[in-house]
This record gives structure tokens, sequence and C-alpha cells, in this order.
């Protein structure tokens, strides 16, 4: 299911991150980070609305924003009924929609608010999603004091949350269309090992994308999966070669960008739906640096919880995947319009 888009585009992105985080090679892209995992609250979970907060509060800054002029707010993160965003959007006081598809979460999201306005049924809506490591890793797997041993296929979850500005007023990053993805289960059991379980589901969503749209790999300068990890993103690329003939040379995963794999201790890179989040502040930079012109971001998620896996259920996934183009005129427009009024000021 491939849906094209006229006329939504993404305003803006505020990112907030982690000290980890804060660590690696994008950080500068970052708009606030912090000391530790409690954000000056008193548990993880408080942190982590304390994120969400942030991120909303930096977002509506930077795009010179009222929360008066926000319609919805759609958010979703990794904690038990997505406690974390419905307690930030009661402290918001915007219209809300709580939204899980697990480290799916991010394009999900922008496909629902693009629809919305689509059907021009709202005009500005903020897109968040956060997460935790210490609260993650508690829910998902063991506390981190425990100290468990992990094997090298693991991936970790990134600290932080991003908010993006989804509008159908002019800018200039376009949100160009979307393909929802399908569950897909190849009976991957280990929960320490998320890039294989998930690197199914997004090879059929960037072949369905491409098939949907008749459309070449190569027309997109970058595709984007959300956190296969080092060891996932070599299966995708293996699988969409053995299943579609397609090289998938123009492609790199968030969870390989967010971190330093070799010299930070992350195992096999970032996981998380602020794996994707944190990581699209540095994609729009760069597209409005003219480095990429088309983007596929293809969020992924496992849809599994820890009662099913103690049920020794495998590891159902889903990706979601959004088309982003920048629009080069209006980028111009927009910028000798912010020059005019500052040297009007």
């Amino acid at each position: 299911m491939t849906i094209k888009f006229n006329n939504i585009y993404i305003k803006d992105v505020a990112t907030v991150a982690g000290k980890i985080e804060n660590s690696g090679p994008i950080s500068k892209y970052f708009d606030k980070t912090y000391s530790d995992f409690y954000m000056n609250e008193k548990t993880f979970e408080a942190g982590e609305v304390r994120m969400i907060e942030d991120s909303v509060s930096i977002l509506l800054k930077k795009t010179n924003m009222k929360k008066d002029d926000i319609d919805l707010f759609i958010s979703g993160d990794l904690i038990n009924q997505i406690t974390p965003s419905s307690y930030a959007a009661s402290k918001l006081g915007i219209n809300y929609i709580g939204m899980y598809a697990a480290c799916a979460t991010s394009c999900l999201e922008i496909i629902t608010a693009a629809s919305y306005l689509k059907n021009r049924n709202i005009h500005n809506c903020i897109c968040n999603v956060s997460a935790n490591n210490s609260g993650a890793e508690r829910q998902y797997r063991n506390p981190v004091e425990y100290g468990t041993p992990k094997p090298a296929t693991t991936t970790f979850t990134a600290t932080g949350s991003a908010s993006i500005l989804v509008s159908d007023r002019e800018s200039d990053i376009r949100v160009e269309a979307a393909t929802i993805g399908k569950v897909v289960d190849y009976g991957i059991k280990d929960v320490y090992n998320m890039g294989a379980a998930m690197a199914p589901s997004a090879c059929y969503t960037i072949n369905k994308h491409l098939t949907d749209l008749n459309r070449d790999i190569s027309y997109y300068d970058l595709v984007l999966t959300g956190d296969l990890g080092k060891y996932g993103k070599s299966i995708l690329k293996d699988l969409m070669k053995i299943e579609h003939n397609i090289d998938l040379k123009n492609y790199d995963d968030c969870g390989c960008i967010l971190y330093d794999i070799n010299n930070q201790n992350v195992y096999a890179g970032a996981s998380g739906p602020t794996s994707s989040g944190l990581t699209l502040s540095y994609i729009i930079s760069n597209m409005r640096k003219k480095k990429y012109k088309r983007v596929l971001l293809v969020a992924t998620g496992a849809l599994m919880s820890p009662t099913m896996m103690m049920q020794k259920n495998s590891i159902p996934a889903i990706s979601h995947a959004v088309s982003l183009e920048v629009i080069w005129f209006i980028y111009i427009h927009l910028y000798f319009v912010d020059l005019y009024v500052l040297l009007d000021s």
C-alpha cells in the first residue's frame, strides 16, 4: 500500500539525546543533550517524559510556533502502554494520538500525519518518538544494572526524543510518498538479534515501494533503514539481491550512523524508535546542504513483547517507508525571505 502526497512538508526537526549519543559522530546535529539517563528526574520513565517535553518545546521555538498552532500531537515510545508519550501529552495540552509500531513508529507517525493533512483535517502536526536505554532494556531484556553478557549481534537502544513538524505549509523538505508495510515473521526468536528479525520486513517494504511507484533503487540518493544495525544491514543487502536482484549500493542504516560502532560500546549499533528519529536531524540537514535530494527512510520495528518471548514465540516485524525530497527553489526562496526579515529588523 503506497500513497502519493502533494504539498505535505517537514518544516523542521528537534532532537534531544543522551550522553552516549552525544559521544557519537552526529552529535552536532542534536539540539540538546543530557549527562545521564534520569534527565534531572527521579526515574528513567520520568526522564523520558522530560525528553519529550524538551524536544517539543525546542521544535516550537525553531519554527516560531505556539502550542495553539498545532492541531495534533502523535507520539510513541517503547514503555508499556506508551505511558511516557501519554504523560507528556497530558502536560502539553495538544490533541493527541498515541501510536505504537515499536522501532518503526517514526515513519508510521509521519504517514498518519501526512494522511490527515492530505484530507485537510489538520494543518500542523508534531510527530514524536522517544526512548530511554535504561528503561527499555529493563522492560525488554534485563535491567542494565544486572550486567548481563550480550552477544555481538545485540543492538543498543538509543536514548533521546525527536519531534518532527509535519505541515501543509510550504517548506523545502517534501513528504513525497509513503509505503505501509506488512508484518513479516521469519521465525527468529533471539531478542539479541533484532537485525535478523527485522531485515525481511525491510526487504518487503523497499521492494513494494519501488514496485508500486515503478522506480529503480537509483531514484534515491540514499535508502536508510531505521535500526537493523551492523549485522541486520548485511542481511538486508543479501536478501534484496537474492529475492529481488537489487543491489543496495546507496544504502545505510541509522543504527550504524548514530554511533561509532568501532569505538563505542554499543555492540552492533543503535536500536529503538529514536535511532531513526535522532538520525533524521542529520539527514534533513544534509538534504538542505544538497548532499541528498531524495531519501527513502524505512523505519524498522520488532513487534514482540517480553511475555511472548518467554513463551518461546518468534519475533514478527514490520517496516514503513517514507520518501523525502528537497525542493531547491523553495529552499532558496525561504532563505532570502529569512535574510530580508533579519536585515529589516
